[in-house]
């Protein structure tokens, strides 16, 4: 089965919270954001929090399916695995993900400290009415890590998240096929409107143009 552990689909819908609202789109974390927050993290002992960022930005995944996981689907027996496959609860659409070694270290010491099976959720929910974490959570827990990096929370949410790898995959290697396949979109145009490339790459050559 090579290295993920079958197809899964998230229980939970994918219904954004703030459907209805007025918002822009999120901006992606830059590098030195990235790594201020996770040796924050690892300084103040958050192993779940660190789990839960370091897996968003490998996963690419939608929040409401990044906070469905199981165990089983980042693990075989008690290792966690170098790729992972699930079912995009909006889509329907299987997406792969790459979990880096940074990430899977994680994922180990919150899955042994956090003492959970194979079919417990990845990040269980401390209320009572939710089995896992939920998406509103989800969305609380990254504002306060805006916080503390002393950005804006405004410009940032869960789809700052998914957004990162793909954007800095994008501007590498300008390889929109690549980044559309692990985003797991079923059209390329989705892929262009979600990172904005258009624009950023009109403003680049433009950059690039003197007169």
């Amino acid at each position: 089965m090579g290295d993920h552990h079958g197809i899964r689909s998230s229980r939970r819908s994918c219904e954004p919270w703030n459907k209805g609202k007025i918002v822009g789109q999120k901006a992606p974390f830059k590098p030195k954001d990235i790594w201020a927050l996770r040796v924050r993290l690892q300084m103040e002992s958050r192993v779940r929090d660190l789990a839960l960022f370091n897996l968003g930005i490998d996963s690419k995944l939608r929040g409401c399916d990044l906070v469905a996981l199981k165990v089983r689907d980042v693990c075989h027996g008690d290792q966690v695995a170098s790729r992972a496959m699930v079912l995009q609860h909006k889509t329907q659409r299987p997406v792969q993900f790459e979990i880096t070694a940074t990430t899977r270290e994680a994922l180990q010491q919150w899955i042994k400290a956090a003492g959970l099976k194979s079919e417990d959720f990845l990040f269980p929910s401390r209320l009572h009415k939710s089995p896992h974490l939920g998406t509103r959570q989800y969305a609380r827990i990254l504002e306060h890590w805006v916080v503390q990096l002393g950005l804006d929370p405004a410009e940032y949410g869960t789809h700052s998240i998914r957004r990162t790898k793909a954007t800095l995959i994008y501007r590498r290697t300008k390889n929109l096929r690549a980044v559309q396949l692990l985003l797991g979109h079923s059209k390329i145009e989705s892929t262009v409107r979600y990172l904005g490339i258009e624009v950023d790459d009109a403003l680049e050559l433009s950059e690039q143009t003197e007169i």
